[in-house]
């Protein structure tokens, strides 16, 4: 069954299209079924209907309004002309011979454009022809025709400021006579072989004179005018309607306001051709006048990139109108270049929107609410059944007074917008302009001195602030067209009806009731548009007679049915007529009351009438009038600029729409970031601008290119401004709180709020017709914005040593945090997956990672030669020698600010904590090391660290057998009758190793990149214990878990489900019991996942100590060497003199370089440090040797002969200086013996030799605890036991 047509259409009614997308943009074309406030085209074909003897009037208007348009399309041609002699090719020598074909491709060339300007000339002398002829018509003594309307009046001054800016134009465009100049030359040399060319070179000779004489226009339509009639009347009927209407502000819109600005010095001009004329027109305008309006406007809007100046106009026009040069006082006006510094200060104060910026400002908010409000009354009036009529009555003409104001608004924001560019092209920057490269004044183009360097920051944001006030009324406007048609159709049809029923019928039956003339063009008022049919007041025989006393107060119901544009124009007329009598030569003006009979108060009301149905127009004809206010396409063409400075186009920088998009983005303006769309909207006007009234399709494709280039690096520089403040407001929130406190200036590291939410929304941004997601590209941009971040971390950690681990934390944490804040807008990718895709991690079976391969790298091959340990403060440091094993480093990236925190003082703030643990590894790095590899890649790590304790071990097995067999067959303990001096003298006899220095140094290097390795897995296993333990806090009470002895866990619920399970079990059990649960199955899977958490969470709990596991791994790869390195005594006791194991290697090796410290400069400790005891010691109790160690090291028992010989000396009362010269020998070897000590006590906690119990590591990733490895065979097997 089909769906009749009205329920379809009031279904798709309840449809709303409403999105949450911002109103950012200006207005746009829109497509709606219901009635809009626009009219239709404005025309006077029904004037003949009303019998006011006006067909004739009405025919030139048609005509004039109809040369108005030619003029605008010839006025187009001629701004929008180009040269085309730049495009013609130069023929190489070698081509001479086609010199001829040349000439004719490019007179040919040349001849069409030249056409366009013979029609330019034949139309200009047509219309000043026409002109001068509708012009003569009323200015005729015995006047037999009705007229000139105010209207005609209107299209009068419209020709004659077409033709002023024809003239104009043509004076400005060098290039049109350049261009003729070859086209004459092409001519000459083509037409040669021609015949009965004749009328040709005439028609070139006068195009000749047309193109080269100035203000040829002007000139001829003078001709015109004073050919047969003068036509002084009409000329000052027009001047005196211009100043009044200037001075009175009858000039509805901008676009009537400037026209009559540019025409009035040339009605001037022209109608004082003679003393006669002149002294005429000054008794009815005041010369004062006139220089008033020239002088309070010094600078009109002619054209985008062009102005007109009265003062100019009128000096240039006196050298071709000789008896206007007389008018010294018109003649003195100053130009604006003219102007001093003073006068020229108070223009600009005039003419520069940024001082009337806060003025503006409050309109735009007072109205606004207004109109809202208003808008809210109608809305609930629409909604009302039988409201009441004068309530509707009061919404429905509040409702016109606010769109009336909303246009006036609009006229004169846009209005001041033209005249500031008018009054800036008037006056270029003349100061010099650095250089942006070397810092010296530069060469720039006009056009950079008229627009680039003529704006200051603060004029540019007032600019921006007023288009966007300009395209927010509008499209507040726009958008209730179709909403407030019938309340503004109505409010006209109630005032013109209050007119014509009850003001005229009172005027008849008090003033005009005795003056048939009058009386007569009052009724004909009320004929032509007076709506009997809506008047209830009468009863059907009394609307045929519609007179009388009982009109008076007549009610009639309003209708939407607004009057026509030809009733309008005849209720001007005949307002006129009454007023004026037909009388063009009255003095006092328009609405004058010098020698009128009409008392005042009728005046004023027929003045009030008259000047509202001159808005009806432009009420009736809503849009159109909202596009022609609310376009700002003008502030973009250059076509004059690009003419003078002899270029093809310039750069993006030099164009006002960017420049104002690129303020908005550089001043980090919270005010003004909403509002970074609205200047796209001046392409847009720009762009139907070059289509619609220039017809230029080359100029739409520059605009179109550069609208490409220039929404490109929106998008780039809006995405950096976006992600520079989200970096930013991480970086601050980051920052240590108790740093801030301490500062007296902490809020420069707070970052100012700024609204990005409404550009985030914006998924339908309109641009030249086509229609961008905005937000799909900030996405796309900010996804590659924090790639690229990520990379440059990586890039600069790479370039660093491994210290700046900690700072790469950091900038990590805060880039993650920026992440976190800006998904809460826009949705990017996770951080997890972009940090795995840049660490080249994304493989399910890759366990290493870009940042797990460079921190093993650096360990290797500068962390462990380089760095020594500092037992005291558990920190590695660099050596201050030079470093053993050069190496070579990428160079530090450079890099914007927002790549580190946001902005310079964050970086500073945030840098001075990096720098703390730029000098050390200690603890803080650890933890950084494991936040950022993580379970996955930190395996990985710790086995190839272990790999490297095996592949140095194994080095050094030859170097130590080396040693070995450098040693003496005998090495007995040290006697104590030598005393300190004897025994170090008999220690260097035993260890003659002196031919093997380098061997020695190479061992002990390697020794002490062993301990490095354990002290690091020491650090590591700290700080495992610690995030695990944090961990098992987080998760135990979850998983009914409780912490035990000696690092058991104990599970609290002794065989039954865990409080997690449990809970959901029973949230589960619960919802399905309920009859009402959709699908109880899913619920049920809920509770199998939680099972399954709880399997996995308990399977990572029982972690166990990586050093254990390293210790492990240590002994189990010295199994390999332990028969070389700690060999079975044969007689089954202690060997004391011919033991060649490891300890005694250490001992010597020890007590070497302690010596060769204590008596040489170099400090055998800066570039060991602490590590070479942990890799001895550690290998040395590993193999059962402590006990060995601690009997036969050479440096303890010459300890021990010190302490006893000191005993026996103060025994004896003797001096106990005996020992001098040995003291720094002997504290060296009393720190190096507390420092062994320490290292056995902890491998004795950690790893007992009688049970090694170690943690080993799953492949998964995962460790074993308390894995047991059966003990190695060593030396301390053999020692004899208590009791043997």
């Amino acid at each position: 069954m089909a769906v009749p047509i009205e329920e379809a259409i009031a279904a798709l009614s309840t449809f709303s299209l409403e999105d949450e997308q911002p109103e950012v943009q200006g207005p746009a074309a829109l497509v709606s079924s219901e009635r809009g406030a626009t009219g239709s085209p404005v025309e006077y074909s029904d004037v003949s209907a009303y019998r006011l003897s006006l067909s004739e009037d009405t025919k030139a208007l048609n005509q004039l309004n109809s040369l108005i348009q030619e003029g605008k399309g010839m006025a187009s041609v001629l701004y929008t002309y180009r040269s085309c002699v730049k495009a013609l090719p130069q023929l190489p020598d070698s081509m001479k011979h086609s010199q001829a074909d040349l000439y004719m491709e490019t007179y040919q060339v040349l001849d069409l454009e030249m056409s366009r300007l013979r029609e330019i000339q034949r139309w200009q002398a047509s219309a000043a022809s026409k002109l001068a002829a509708d012009m003569q018509r009323f200015s005729r003594p015995e006047r037999r025709i009705n007229g000139p309307t105010i209207t005609h009046l209107w299209s009068m001054l419209k020709l004659l400021d077409v033709l002023v800016q024809l003239d104009h134009l043509k004076n400005a465009k060098a290039s049109i006579p350049n261009d003729f100049s070859w086209y004459k030359r092409t001519f000459t040399q083509v037409s040669v072989q021609w015949q009965d060319i004749d009328s040709m070179r005439e028609e070139l000779d006068d195009l000749q004179i047309f193109l080269s004489t100035r203000w040829a226009i002007l000139l001829n339509l003078h001709v015109e005018m004073f050919r047969v009639n003068n036509v002084e009347d009409i000329l000052q009927v027009l001047i005196v309607f211009a100043v009044e209407s200037l001075e009175l502000d009858f000039a509805l819109l901008f676009p009537e306001r400037h026209i009559l600005l540019r025409v009035l010095p040339v009605l001037v001009v022209l109608a004082t051709s003679s003393e006669k004329d002149g002294e005429s027109l000054y008794k009815r305008v005041k010369i004062n006048r006139l220089i008033n309006i020239f002088k309070n406007d010094p600078v009109i809007p002619a054209f985008p990139d062009l102005h007109l100046s009265p003062a100019a106009i009128l000096k240039e026009l006196a050298m071709y109108f000789q008896k206007f040069s007389s008018q010294t006082r018109l003649l003195t006006l100053p130009a604006p270049h003219e102007f001093p510094p003073r006068e020229a200060q108070d223009y600009q104060r005039q003419y520069l929107i940024v001082n009337h910026i806060g003025a503006i400002r409050a309109e735009h908010d007072d109205f606004a609410i207004r109109f809202a409000s208003s808008l809210n009354q109608l809305l609930l009036l629409k909604s009302t059944d039988g409201a009441d009529i004068e309530w509707c009555k009061e919404v429905k003409g509040n409702m016109y007074d606010m769109v009336v104001e909303g246009f006036q608004l609009l006229s004169r924001w846009t209005g001041r917008i033209w005249e500031q560019c008018a009054w800036k092209f008037s006056r270029p920057c003349k100061d010099a302009i650095p250089s942006e490269s070397n810092g010296t004044s530069a060469t720039i183009s006009d056009y950079e001195k008229v627009v680039r360097y003529n704006y200051s920051a603060e004029e540019r944001k007032a600019l921006v602030e007023l288009i966007t006030y300009v395209k927010n009324v509008g499209s507040l406007m726009h958008r209730c067209d179709t909403l407030v048609a019938d309340a503004l159709w109505e409010t006209i049809h109630a005032e013109v009806q209050d007119f014509v029923q009850n003001t005229l019928a009172t005027m008849l039956r008090t003033t005009f009731r005795k003056k048939k003339d009058l009386s007569r063009i009052l009724s004909d008022m009320r004929t032509l548009s007076a709506d009997w049919m809506a008047n209830t007041s009468k009863t059907e025989s009394e609307l045929q007679s519609h007179g009388g006393e009982d009109s008076k107060g007549n009610f009639f119901s309003p209708r939407p049915v607004a009057p026509t544009a030809a009733q309008v124009h005849c209720l001007q007329f005949l307002i006129y007529e009454v007023v004026s009598g037909g009388n063009l030569r009255k003095p006092g003006g328009l609405f004058g009351n010098s020698g009128s009979e009409i008392p005042v108060n009728d005046l004023k009301q027929l003045e009030t009438f008259f000047y509202k149905l001159s808005f009806f127009l432009h009420i009736l004809d809503y849009s159109a009038t909202i596009a022609t206010l609310t376009d700002l396409g003008f502030l973009w063409f250059r076509e004059f600029y690009l003419e003078s400075s002899r270029v093809i186009q310039f750069p993006i920088k030099c164009s006002l729409p960017w420049m104002l998009v690129d303020h908005v983005l550089e001043s980090q303006n919270a005010g003004l970031i909403e509002s970074v769309l609205m200047p796209f909207d001046i392409y847009n006007d720009s762009a139907q601008q070059a289509l619609v009234m220039l017809r230029q399709r080359f100029l739409y494709d520059e605009i179109e290119a550069e609208v490409d280039h220039c929404f490109d690096l929106f998008v780039s520089k809006l995405s950096e401004t976006i992600f520079t403040y989200y970096k930013s407001w991480a970086a601050s929130a980051l920052l240590d709180p108790s740093f801030l406190f301490a500062l007296d200036n902490g809020e420069k590291y707070s970052v100012q709020p700024m609204r990005f939410t409404a550009l985030f929304k914006m998924t339908r941004v309109k641009l030249l017709g086509r229609t961008i997601d905005l937000r799909s590209l900030i996405a796309e941009r900010m996804n590659k914005v924090f790639r690229d971040n990520l990379e440059f971390l990586f890039d600069r950690f790479e370039s660093q040593d491994l210290c700046a681990v900690v700072e790469l934390d950091k900038l990590l944490d805060i880039l993650k945090h920026t992440h976190e804040l800006l998904s809460k807008d826009i949705s990017i990718d996770s951080f997890g997956l972009m940090l795995n895709e840049m660490q080249e991690n994304i493989s399910l079976v890759s366990f290493s990672s870009r940042l797990a391969s460079q921190i093993w790298s650096e360990m290797q091959n500068d962390f462990l030669p380089n760095f020594v340990l500092c037992n005291t403060t558990q920190r590695f440091v660099r050596s201050s020698r030079v470093p053993l094993v050069p190496v070579q480093k990428p160079s530090v990236p450079h890099a914007k600010p927002n790549f580190y925190c946001g902005t310079q003082e964050l970086n500073s703030a945030h840098q001075s904590f990096a720098r703390l643990h730029s000098g050390f590894f200690g603890i803080p790095h650890m933890f950084s090391v494991v936040r950022l590899l993580g379970s996955r890649s930190l395996p990985w790590l710790i086995r190839a660290l272990l790999d490297h304790i095996s592949n140095k071990l194994t080095t050094l097995e030859p170097m130590i057998t080396g040693l070995q067999e450098a040693l003496p067959k005998s090495i007995g303990l040290l006697p104590f009758d030598g005393g300190v001096a004897g025994c170090m003298r008999l220690t260097k006899e035993n260890l003659n190793w002196g031919t093997k220095s380098e061997l020695k140094a190479e061992v002990l290097r390697g020794i002490k990149e062993i301990g490095s390795v354990l002290y690091w897995m020491g650090l590591l296993d700290s700080v495992l214990r610690e995030v695990d333990t944090t961990h098992f806090m987080q998760t135990a009470p979850w998983l009914g878990l409780l912490p035990g002895v000696d690092g058991q866990i104990l599970h609290s619920q002794d065989g039954r489900d865990s409080p997690l399970v449990n809970l959901f079990k029973s949230s589960i059990a619960a919802i399905v019991s309920n009859p009402g649960c959709p699908n109880p199955s899913s619920f049920f899977t809920m509770s199998k996942q939680a099972e399954a958490a709880d399997l996995l969470y308990k399977a990572n709990m029982n972690t166990g100590s990586v050093l254990e596991y390293a210790l492990a791994f240590t002994s189990a790869a010295l199994d390999k060497y332990c028969t070389k390195w700690s060999a079975a005594p044969k007689t089954g006791f202690i060997d004391i003199t011919t033991s060649k194991d490891f300890y005694r290697i250490y001992s010597g090796l020890q007590i070497g370089y302690l010596e060769e410290s204590d008596k040489q400069s170099f400090n055998y400790h800066e570039v060991l440090g602490d590590s070479v005891a942990w890799g001895g010691c550690t290998i040395i109790y590993l193999l059962g040797q402590q006990l060995h160690f601690e009997l036969f090291d050479f440096s303890y028992q010459i300890l021990n002969v010190a302490e006893v010989e000191a005993g026996s000396l103060s025994k004896m009362h003797r001096n106990p200086n005996l020992t001098q010269g040995w003291e720094t020998l002997l504290e060296a070897m009393k720190k190096a013996r507390r420092l062994n000590n320490h290292v056995f006590s902890m491998l004795k906690a950690r790893c007992p030799l009688e049970d090694k119990i170690a943690c080993a590591i799953k492949q998964s990733g995962a460790p074993l605890h308390r894995i047991k490895f059966e003990n190695t065979v060593s030396a301390f097997e053999t020692l004899p036991q208590k009791g043997d």
